[in-house]
């Protein structure tokens, strides 16, 4: 993996943890970002990256959850694991708003970071319902 890309799958990750705080316990979402970031070993240089696409996410959260509704109709969104729902929101975001994110990546990051934090099932789950997704 590049410098490049391993920096960014460090941003994604502080993005997932934050938008999966600010889910959870509902804390404000730029500032868990913020601290996040502040924690993070990450380049000054991604911090912009990672600050984007929090706002991409947020922006967009509530398309982004019908297309996940829509693509997973037997799970409730609000039943679905916290991480689950985050890493879509995630991925469909890089997918449909972050047009120069190939889809192939933006899918394989997504599958990682369900590895990463999810349930031994999230991997599987995520890339059934992108697949569903991109597929229709």
């Amino acid at each position: 993996m590049s410098p490049k890309s391993s920096f960014r799958r460090e941003a994604r990750i502080v993005v997932l943890q934050s938008l999966c705080e600010s889910d959870l316990v509902n804390h404000d979402l730029m500032t868990v970002l913020f601290r996040r970031i502040e924690e993070s070993d990450i380049p000054d240089a991604y911090h912009e990256f990672a600050y984007d696409l929090v706002m991409e996410v947020f922006e967009n959260c509530s398309e982004a959850d019908n297309i996940i509704m829509s693509h997973a109709p037997s799970w409730p969104l609000h039943q679905m694991a916290v991480v689950d729902r985050n890493v879509l929101r995630l991925a469909i975001t890089e997918i449909k708003w972050r047009k120069y994110i190939p889809h192939g990546v933006a899918v394989n990051e997504a599958v990682e970071l369900a590895k990463t934090f999810g349930s031994e099932m999230s991997p599987g789950f995520v890339n059934g319902v992108l697949g569903s997704w991109i597929g229709s």
